[in-house]
């Protein structure tokens, strides 16, 4: 079956049509034909994913979250770290942010990529379900 020349994607239709023959060419050899073809079109499909499809690095309380879950963590293990019990609460809620200390501990403890941990929180409203329903009920009121 000769091959259709192998062209830069640019959209949606683009990407799809490769991910097919990148399907169909899966078992090909390296060196061959078919495994150079192969290759190269799975550089392509990377870079339009990376460019249209980026992957955000996660949130640093989400990340601590997901360690603490990894390593079989509890909040209690965090109190060395970042402080009281009350005190790990309000992180991990968000309420609070994380000092340089804090960082500097959460890196050493749990192996969590400093970058990662100086991240800014994205901005999410914390008001409570309560205060909601107090605000929503006086509207309709």
């Amino acid at each position: 079956m000769p091959s259709t020349p192998i062209k830069p994607i640019r959209t949606e239709n683009d990407h799809a049509a490769a991910l097919e023959e990148i399907e169909r060419l899966w078992e090909a050899k390296p060196g061959t034909p078919s495994g150079d073809r192969l290759e190269v079109l799975a550089t392509l499909v990377d870079t339009y994913e990376r460019a249209h499809f980026p992957i955000l690095p996660p949130d640093p309380i989400e990340a601590i979250k997901f360690r603490m879950d990894q390593q079989g963590k509890t909040r209690k293990d965090l109190e060395p770290i970042l402080g009281t019990r009350a005190r790990v609460a309000e992180i991990l809620l968000g309420r609070r942010p994380l000092t340089l200390t804090m960082i500097r501990g959460l890196h050493r403890a749990l192996d969590i990529p400093l970058d990662i941990l100086v991240m800014e929180r994205a901005k999410t409203t914390t008001r409570s379900p309560r205060r909601e329903l107090k605000r929503v009920s006086k509207k309709s009121a």
